[in-house]
């Protein structure tokens, strides 16, 4: 039970600081997103443009042919291959991380697949350096093909982000009662139907939110999408780091604009589905 206190002007700064640390860097990049090149990194800084423009957006959205004729800031590729690609793998792995993480944790919390040591060597292999973990995946997806193909980063980040999804679906499934499944088996259910007909559809929101954290996860990974993939394949992390010129150096309003983009749709998600975040994290706090 919480009791409502007036805040102390100290309380009041450092829940100022706090929010402005939190929301400062969104605040820049979309500055930077809006900037033409001389204020990219002038001195003293340009917090918000007098002169605002869209030709960063225009570099990552417009190619070097069609924008030939305008000022759009000059890169080599655009950012479309690197959108559809970090789309594609992102979704797909998260529901395959997903669906083994459910059918995994159902078999931990309810049938104690493996004993108590199961969970615990599952997270194991987050316990390691990714880079530790990105070599043998070369070596082995080298042998079998799967090197800069969408397959091969698929069953990566599906393999990088398992453990979290198992962790965090158990501990849903682990606070629902489990008497509800046996009362469907009484009325005739077998074990598959209960699960399906109620345990799953009761931990809906521990589902959805748990998602938006492994796709975030899978959106916002570098290290693999580097290591992993060559020409054909290309995600938004790695495509921000190829927006680097001759003359101008780093184009951080191109890195800017490409980074609000890959922003937005987790923006949009999260606000389409935020009835279950709440639901989904708050999952368990009321004693049973």
């Amino acid at each position: 039970m919480f009791v409502s206190k007036k805040m102390t002007w100290w309380a009041w700064v450092a829940l100022a600081a706090a929010l402005f640390f939190a929301t400062f860097p969104i605040f820049w990049i979309t500055s930077t997103a809006f900037k033409p090149s001389t204020e990219w990194v002038a001195v003293p800084p340009v917090w918000i443009s007098g002169q605002p423009t869209l030709d960063n957006f225009s570099a990552v959205f417009i190619s070097q042919a069609d924008a030939a004729n305008t000022s759009v800031t000059s890169v080599s590729e655009t950012g479309w291959r690197a959108i559809i690609g970090s789309l594609i793998i992102s979704i797909c792995a998260t529901i395959l991380s997903i669906s083994v993480g459910l059918a995994a944790s159902l078999a931990i919390s309810r049938y104690k697949f493996g004993g108590t040591s199961t969970p615990l060597m599952i997270l194991s292999g987050r316990m390691f350096p990714p880079i530790a973990i990105a070599i043998p995946f070369l070596v082995m997806f080298n042998s079998i093909g799967l090197i800069d193909t969408y397959i091969g980063l698929i069953l990566c980040y599906a393999a990088f982000t398992l453990p979290f999804s198992v962790w965090m679906i158990k501990s849903f499934i682990d606070d629902l009662p489990k008497e509800i499944e046996e009362a469907a088996m009484i009325d005739g259910l077998t074990r598959i139907q209960a699960h399906f007909k109620f345990t799953i559809p009761l931990i809906r929101g521990g589902l959805i939110s748990t998602s938006l954290f492994i796709f975030i996860l899978n959106w916002s990974e570098f290290l693999f999408g580097l290591v992993l993939t060559a020409k054909d394949v290309v995600t938004i992390p790695v495509q921000l780091s190829k927006y680097f010129a001759a003359t101008a150096g780093q184009l951080y309003g191109v890195q800017a604009a490409l980074a609000v983009v890959a922003v937005l749709p987790l923006i949009v998600i999260g606000y389409f589905i935020q009835t279950h975040l709440v639901r989904g994290l708050t999952f368990g706090a009321v004693k049973r």
